[in-house]
């Protein structure tokens, strides 16, 4: 019998007699190393949606999926956090993976949610799903003693895994900008400290004891560092700063800090002499550098309510004919709760947006690929960058007038999963 058959691959959704199955995939993944590994796991099972991949009855495919939400300006949209899809050794190029995602999407799809995000292994696997590249994201490695930050830190609390119910508050509750995904189920947090290595945070309160600011780090060398800022968490530019001054203040015994450039800030204004740093530190384990990757991708699950939570009140009105591809129909089963977007559609962009289904008459035509159209709603590419690299096409002054009405913030994940 073919593994690839309906007969002998089922995807269902995660049971408890699956436990010692989906601890083995993750074993051999590489995701747990030590018993608080196998903390974080039940962890993230606990807080989401889980399903299975059965191969031939055993489970050998598991897919976590998280209630989050997106920042699209200024709404907040509900959004699918696909949190991780890992395959047993047995079973890879069996299909199930990419089956078992798009079983994930329609569950998920048909609970409500507009949209979907995920880290992506490399580019080209979740393409197959519809999903398209998020913005670059950037990793700023530098000497902490170079910070030129003006705040005078105040004595920060310590924080622990113990402290991760009102830490997620905090990332909860932080500055929010176009882009931002957030996390809802505070186990994830719990999970992400788990999995840290040497773990610390460092915060501050206000008078009733609520966190207003903080950030957690790991490190494989606690002497010297590197370390690894996980996340910072704050709500305005002061907060930020002081932020920034604790880690200033690390820098008499750590060379070096690895942090996730905030959303909306260029830390290398705030770096002294940033490229002679480079120069004294190049191929050594503490290299001042700035690397950027697109490794996260998003795509609409819901086209209609995405269209009707944006605002563009600062742009022209435009309207076309949208030609949607989905590649995820082909994956899903007959008695799917969802089949995908693909279809054709009449859009208006501008201070009302909406998407209704079929063509209007005279109106110019613009045909995508989900992916390719998740990256323009989002802001990620503008349309006639789109037109070179992806799959979207439209004729030419189209182009040029949904680059005028879609001039959005760079969207920024902030939120690592």
């Amino acid at each position: 019998m073919s593994p690839r058959s309906d007969d002998a691959v089922r995807c269902r959704p995660y049971e408890a007699g699956d436990r010692e199955a989906a601890v083995r995939i993750w074993r051999e993944v590489g995701w747990i190393e030590k018993p608080a590994h196998e903390q974080a796991f039940d962890a993230v099972l606990e807080s989401g949606s889980a399903y299975v991949a059965a191969l031939h009855g055993a489970p050998e495919c598991l897919a976590t999926a998280h209630d989050g939400r997106l920042r699209y300006l200024d709404e907040d949209l509900p959004a699918t956090c696909l949190t991780a899809v890992t395959t047993g050794r047995t079973a890879r190029r069996q299909g199930l993976a990419a089956r078992l995602t798009a079983h994930a999407l329609a569950d998920r799809a048909a609970r409500g949610d507009a949209v979907a995000m995920l880290g992506i292994f490399d580019q080209g696997f979740y393409n197959r799903l519809g999903f398209g590249n998020g913005s670059y994201e950037r990793w700023c490695t530098f000497d902490p003693a170079s910070l030129d930050v003006p705040a005078a830190p105040r004595v920060p609390v310590r924080l622990c895994v113990d402290d991760w119910e009102r830490m997620h508050r905090g990332r909860l509750a932080r500055r929010p900008r176009h882009g931002a995904c957030s996390i809802l189920p505070a186990k994830l947090t719990h999970a992400d400290m788990l999995w840290t290595d040497n773990g610390f945070g460092l915060g501050f309160e206000d008078t009733s004891g609520e966190l207003t600011s903080h950030l957690w780090c790991g490190t494989k060398a606690t002497e010297h560092g590197p370390y690894r800022v996980n996340w910072l968490a704050y709500r305005d530019r002061d907060a930020f700063l002081e932020l920034l001054a604790l880690l200033r203040n690390l820098g008499d015994q750590i060379h070096a800090i690895i942090l996730h450039e905030p959303q909306g800030i260029q830390l290398q204004d705030l770096i002294r002499q940033p490229f002679r740093s480079r120069r004294i530190t190049a191929r050594s384990p503490d290299e001042s550098r700035i690397t950027a990757a697109a490794y996260w991708q998003a795509r609409l699950l819901d086209l209609q309510m995405a269209l009707a939570a944006t605002r563009l009140p600062d742009g022209p009105e435009v309207r076309f004919n949208l030609v949607l591809e989905d590649p995820v129909t082909g994956l899903l089963s007959p008695d799917a709760p969802w089949r995908g977007v693909a279809g054709d559609y009449t859009v208006t962009l501008g201070p009302v947006c909406d998407a209704t289904a079929g063509r209007s008459p005279r109106l110019p035509t613009l045909a995508a690929s989900i992916g390719a159209f998740t990256r323009l709603w989002l802001g990620v590419q503008p349309a006639t960058g789109l037109a070179f690299t992806d799959r979207l096409s439209a004729p030419d002054e189209l182009l040029r007038r949904l680059d005028r009405a879609l001039r959005l913030p760079e969207p920024r994940q902030d939120w690592d999963f």
